[in-house]
């Protein structure tokens, strides 16, 4: 409990079995974490099996690959049945730290963030963990893009390093969302759209061979899902019409 407040972190896997123990080791070191839930979306390695020995887990594997939104809905809609007050996204991967859970936790206990960030651009931290420069590029044109059609001023909308308050999970209708990684996107979009305001701490982050990462022509995909979901948000605003899951 993190000051009356259940907290749960959900780590969405796909064959993380090279370092999710490394991760778990630093989630659950905090007192104040009272569950891990583990959704794994079908890897091809060990990831479950390994995750099933951990203490605090509470295990869940996909019967099929549904991508890594549906591995989200599948992390919320099962961290709100168990309860949780605060929800903590992070990638068992280890290319964000949960060194800074204290930091993130308390902000969202605050009642001032219904959702807090972990940025990989405040800082400076990007490019020295090993971003590679063609991600970073394409991070900074469409963080500003969005900041520009959302009316924000974020340092950026891409960080897998997320938290939400479950009241915040409750009112978004995120079963809605894509299936794909566009899903963190649309995510977002709606808590703007409510008029939350969303929280942002520094994280340093590590690019290394076993940290996952999506190829160059994925992340085109993804690159036009975010320019169309800001789209919709504006043109949403603007009274022309809205996407289907804007409440």
């Amino acid at each position: 409990m993190y000051q009356n407040k259940k907290v749960i972190v959900v780590m969405p896997a796909y064959n993380a079995a090279a370092t999710i123990e490394k991760t778990h080791a630093e989630v659950i070191a905090y007192d104040f974490v009272d569950e891990i839930i583990v959704v794994d979306d079908e890897s091809k390695d060990k990831t479950a099996e390994i995750a099933r020995t951990l203490p605090k887990t509470n295990v869940f594997v996909h019967p099929k690959n549904k991508g890594y939104g549906a591995n989200q809905k599948s992390c919320y809609r099962l961290a709100l049945q168990r309860g949780a007050d605060l929800v903590v996204m992070i990638h068992p991967d280890y290319q964000y730290t949960p060194l800074l859970l204290p930091a993130i936790v308390g902000l969202l206990s605050s009642g001032i963030f219904p959702c807090v960030l972990g940025s990989r651009i405040l800082g400076g931290g990007a490019l020295r963990g090993g971003m590679p420069i063609w991600k970073y590029i394409s991070n900074r044109f469409l963080t500003l893009f969005q900041n520009i059609m959302f009316g924000t001023k974020l340092s950026e909308y891409h960080t897998g390093y997320r938290a939400y308050t479950a009241e915040m999970l409750k009112g978004v209708p995120f079963e809605k969302f894509s299936d794909d990684f566009v899903f963190d996107n649309q995510m977002l979009a709606v808590i703007l759209w409510q008029g939350n305001d969303i929280g942002e701490v520094t994280c340093p982050t590590k690019y290394f061979p076993e940290a996952s990462s999506i190829n160059f022509k994925r992340s085109v995909e993804y690159g036009l899902g975010c320019l169309k979901t800001c789209l919709d948000f504006r043109l949403g605003k603007m009274g022309l019409g809205k996407a289907s899951y804007y409440p």
